[in-house]
């Protein structure tokens, strides 16, 4: 099912019914600890408690959750609003990425509830009581709910994500029919937020040799505009056992896309166009 409000996010998760204890088989260092309750706000008559992973490679101190109760009455509708209430009136240290406050450009990506989503795009009424926030999985954490990007950006890179052309410059621009142009319709979507990246067991399992669903989405965009003409070596380039095969159709990746989009389909037309390409 192809993903288009936060609202057909599943609710319903095993581990629900047949919990792990959180702390389950981790290292000492990695142990995440009760942390801090904060008290309801004086005179605040609708609350919610939010549990926020917090972490501060400086304190000395391993990973822990502190405990917030947010006056409702006193916020936006928004989980980033919750956040900022908390930084602007509770804690000021709690630290998190936030910009557009649009769904646009991605920066407030974390894990709520057990699922990755847009900060501000997902209501705290859609929120279990209390709220659990992490950050992104399977990426190392700076401060708190910021999570390290450096490696998923340089897999980004990697692709070379811009025109490449062999032809002469035109004059003007490089023309589409309306059709062409319609091949890129639901891969230039991509805000690379990497919901799709950190929800992946193939890139938990390899994430240093395989590039994960938003690159292998963006490198489908480039395959398919008809204005670019390096396709081949493009090909070649991902033409690997660990790069594009390490995929095995798992499907978190369309499952958790905040925009509605369906990495797994373009990661099967590049497998498809490889074939092609070999009979």
């Amino acid at each position: 099912m192809i993903i288009e409000s936060s609202k057909q996010v599943s609710r319903n998760h095993l581990f629900k019914r047949f919990p792990i204890p959180t702390n389950f088989g981790v290292t000492k260092e990695s142990r995440v600890d009760r942390g801090k309750a904060w008290p309801v706000p004086a005179g605040a008559t609708r609350t919610k408690s939010f549990e926020i992973y917090r972490y501060d490679p400086d304190s000395g101190r391993g990973p822990h959750v502190d405990t917030f109760e947010v006056d409702l009455d006193d916020c936006g509708p928004m989980v980033l609003d919750a956040l900022i209430w908390i930084k602007s009136k509770v804690d000021s240290t709690l630290t998190f990425r936030r910009s557009c406050r649009e769904g646009v450009c991605g920066s407030c990506a974390m894990n709520m509830d057990g699922t990755n989503w847009l900060a501000c795009t997902r209501f705290i009424s859609e929120m279990e009581s209390p709220a659990r926030i992490y950050p992104l999985a399977n990426m190392k954490i700076i401060k708190d709910l910021v999570a390290d990007q450096t490696h998923v950006f340089a897999q980004y890179a990697a692709i070379e994500p811009w025109l490449q052309s062999k032809t002469p410059t035109p004059e003007r621009e490089r023309r589409q029919s309306v059709e062409e142009r319609s091949q890129i319709d639901g891969y230039y979507e991509c805000i690379l937020c990497f919901c799709c990246t950190s929800g992946c067991p193939s890139h938990w399992w390899n994430g240093n040799r395989f590039l994960g669903p938003a690159v292998l989405l963006q490198a489908w965009r480039w395959l398919t505009d008809s204005r670019d003409e390096a396709a081949e070596e493009r090909l070649d380039k991902l033409e690997d056992p660990f790069r594009l095969y390490r995929c095995h159709t798992i499907l978190n990746c369309t499952r958790t896309c905040p925009k509605g989009l369906n990495p797994g389909k373009a990661i099967a037309h590049i497998k498809k166009t490889m074939i092609e390409r070999q009979s």
